[in-house]
């Protein structure tokens, strides 16, 4: 039987593992020496935005059991979750709706505003693999798991297929992972989505697949680590915050903030719902206004950042 608790329930399953792997990380960087892979307030930050995430999941998975069980009682066909075939299948079409959900998610605004948290870390680390929105109902994530349902797929196998997806996604957020050969033109790996992860000009909405890869190769968005330039990390539009509040809603307010400005309902909803990159038509951004954030250049190199810390915004956790 479904339970709207039943992705709450395993998330907090593995935070005891998650946490003892970020310590091992942690360990591990100081005795190689990589003492910029994390910075303390900026990991806390993270595990303030992850606790908020898990205290709201619970409500928001709740909310969402709805619309996943209606679609069910109305389905096209019958998958049964014991069928190892129609497992594999359901597999399969979960990762590529994550792949255009995922992309979906670096081009409209709305959606931006939720995925945007979870690129807002300066560092690559375990840590930033739990920095995730506190918005994802509003901004419609779901949406794109819905026709699942009503395929005919079980919530409850929906649920877990996308839960393995998310755990494995936490295995992708270090620095320290070797490259696995072969591997790489089928799977997503680290060295994968610290591209996606990084802001230089080349890796700029990369690497969208959450197990697999090779819907990235199909629709011509991957993209290799650049060779002549380290990766950076973090958004354009304002400084890094150790604030979760700040965190979790800074694109939503300055959504909100565009939103007062427009001239008329077009207008506003060009900016809530256009591309992330998009201003207000017929005009420069005025003194002071927000400016949609985007995966942007850190303005301090990696080896850098031991000497200068990265700019914050003077909030605190």
């Amino acid at each position: 039987m479904f339970s709207p608790l039943t992705e709450t329930t395993f998330r907090l399953a593995v935070l005891p593992m998650a946490a003892s792997l970020m310590l091992l990380e942690y360990g591990l960087a100081r005795l190689a020496h990589h003492d910029e892979s994390h910075d303390l307030r900026e990991t806390a930050a993270s595990l303030g935005v992850a606790l908020g995430h898990v205290l709201l999941r619970g409500v928001e998975s709740a909310l969402l059991a709805v619309p996943f069980l209606f679609l069910y009682e109305h389905r096209l066909f019958e998958f049964s979750s014991a069928s190892p075939l129609a497992m594999l299948a359901l597999f399969f079409a979960a990762d590529f709706l994550y792949y255009w959900q995922h992309r979906a998610s670096h081009v409209i605004r709305w959606m931006w505003a939720t995925h945007a948290v979870h690129h807002s870390p300066t560092r690559i680390n375990f840590t930033a693999a739990v920095r995730l929105g506190w918005t994802g109902a509003i901004s419609g994530q779901f949406l794109f798991f819905l026709p699942l349902a009503w395929f005919g797929f079980h919530p409850a196998a929906i649920v877990a297929v996308l839960s393995l997806n998310l755990f494995y996604q936490f295995f992708l957020h270090t620095e320290l992972a070797p490259r696995l050969g072969p591997l790489e033109w089928v799977l997503n790996t680290p060295a994968h989505h610290r591209v996606h992860h990084a802001s230089n000009d080349t890796c700029l909405d990369r690497n969208f697949g959450g197990i697999l890869i090779v819907f990235d190769r199909m629709f011509g968005t991957f993209a290799e680590a650049p060779r002549n330039e380290p990766l950076r990390y973090g958004l354009r539009g304002r400084s890094p915050s150790v604030n979760p509040l700040r965190i979790a809603f800074g694109e939503w307010a300055a959504i909100l903030r565009d939103l007062g400005r427009a001239a008329s309902l077009r207008a506003a909803l060009s900016i809530a719902f256009g591309p992330v990159t998009r201003r207000p038509a017929g005009r420069k951004p005025e003194a002071g206004a927000a400016e949609p954030c985007r995966q942007a250049p850190n303005p301090l190199p990696l080896g850098e950042r031991q000497t200068q810390p990265a700019q914050t915004d003077g909030d605190t956790a």
